[in-house]
């Protein structure tokens, strides 16, 4: 048996790391946290995704499948039982987001042709309202301040009623929103490629996964490319929204009364300069 598989989930690996060591660098994350975190992942693993069937493991077997000891397996689970770095999953929408689906969805704030209202601050089917439905306990001026800072909703300026100018929040900048989805977008696409690795193995259907990469593109068709593939995109997710959106529970009224899928697309684009002495492996 030869060593080109791991060889090549090396490569991968060092591939997927190199951005993510630029991102912690440059919010003042360093090694050393980073390695607790990669341990207590580890650990999670060890314990939800190669249980028996009957029992999770004991520590002496998360110990044996991870390399740590069953000291730091035993500190790593207890950090787990108390505060789990990824708790949060099921809970992936932001309450900006949410505020922003149910505009679009929800027939209470939409107009009589079926887009998104145009809605007072206050009052019967108002902003307010809305956030009131699908924010929690945020207060309506939070929201509002954070879409008008992105550009999502903006003010008429004589009637000082809301439009919703775009269909998508993306907050901007490494803010705690931004870094949310980045935990999520990263966490979505390395769960299908790890699925679909091993779905050949288990008999099961591969999730859809496609890329478009060009390596010979001149630079001065970018900024139309950039716009074509934005816009197209957009169009494309919006397209997807419309018809998965309304079987969401939270927007269609309906009861909770049985198990819910997460589930969604994910677009993105990326562009890098193909450099003359670039090779596979940086010195």
């Amino acid at each position: 048996m030869t060593d080109t598989k791991p060889n090549r989930l090396h490569q991968a690996l060092f591939r997927i790391l190199r951005p993510m060591a630029r991102l912690l660098l440059r919010n003042g994350i360093p090694f050393s946290e980073f390695s607790e975190l990669v341990k207590r992942a580890y650990v999670e693993a060890a314990f939800e995704d190669f249980a028996d069937g009957r029992r999770k493991p004991t520590d002496s077997r998360a110990a044996v499948m991870t390399g740590l000891t069953r000291k730091e397996v035993r500190k790593q689970r207890e950090i787990l039982a108390g505060d789990s770095p990824v708790s949060e999953r099921t809970s992936h929408a932001n309450r900006a987001s949410r505020v922003v689906s149910g505009w679009i969805h929800d027939d209470t704030f939409q107009a009589p042709d079926g887009q998104p209202a145009v809605l007072a601050f206050e009052g019967e089917n108002s902003f307010s309202e809305l956030v009131r439905k699908y924010s929690g306990d945020m207060t309506p001026r939070a929201i509002l301040d954070e879409l008008q800072r992105v550009g999502v909703v903006a003010v008429e300026a004589e009637s000082g009623l809301l439009v919703l100018k775009q269909r998508a929040y993306v907050p901007a900048g490494d803010s705690e929103e931004m870094l949310q989805i980045f935990g999520e977008d990263v966490s979505d696409l390395v769960d299908t490629i790890d699925y679909n690795l091993a779905s050949r193995e288990n008999g099961q259907q591969p999730l859809f996964q496609r890329t478009l990469t060009y390596n010979g593109i001149p630079p001065e068709v970018l900024d139309e490319w950039r716009e074509r593939a934005a816009e197209q995109s957009q169009a494309l997710l919006e397209e997807l929204d419309s018809w998965l959106g309304p079987h969401d529970r939270s927007v269609s009224g309906q009861e909770d009364d049985g198990e819910s899928v997460r589930t969604g697309v994910s677009i993105f684009y990326f562009e890098e300069p193909i450099l003359a002495n670039k090779s596979g492996d940086d010195q």
